[in-house]
């Protein structure tokens, strides 16, 4: 694997607040639009599929909701990771632990996730985004 050049941040806000942290770092480390990926769950996705975007709106999500705003702009990429959704409290169903399936199966859907990411840096968002969504982003068979 190459040596890429990259930083990893995991806001210590609320989700819903997510966006304060995003535009404190970008100045500081000097990132532009282009040079974003944001990663964020979906509960539009079921669990394990993949999605990146070059950029979009905020489907629904609180968390890129509040980036959009703090950056007043919609063109950064994003990967959404699925998580299904199930009846009930969304918020419960979010934070709460994964199922023994879920949990099984997570190397595998991080380790996809991963490969794109590291896509995305090195190759670009189109390169990321053609290998992310092949099979609309399921797991491979």
């Amino acid at each position: 694997m190459p040596d890429l050049d990259a930083i990893l941040a995991l806001p210590q806000t609320f989700m819903n607040l997510s966006g304060d942290s995003v535009v404190q770092l970008m100045p500081y480390y000097k990132i532009s639009l282009r040079g974003l990926l944001v990663v964020a769950d979906d509960v539009n996705l079921p669990f394990g599929r993949l999605r990146m975007r070059r950029s979009g709106t905020d489907g629904g999500h609180n968390g890129l909701k509040s980036i959009i705003g703090a950056l007043g702009a919609t063109a950064f990429a994003r990967l959404r990771v699925g998580v299904g959704r199930q009846d009930g409290d969304l918020i419960d169903h979010v934070i709460s632990n994964f199922t023994k399936e879920e949990e099984a199966a997570l190397p595998e859907v991080i380790g996809r996730a991963v490969a794109g990411i590291e896509t995305f840096l090195d190759a670009g968002v189109e390169a990321a985004i053609a290998q992310v969504n092949a099979a609309g982003g399921d797991p491979r068979a």
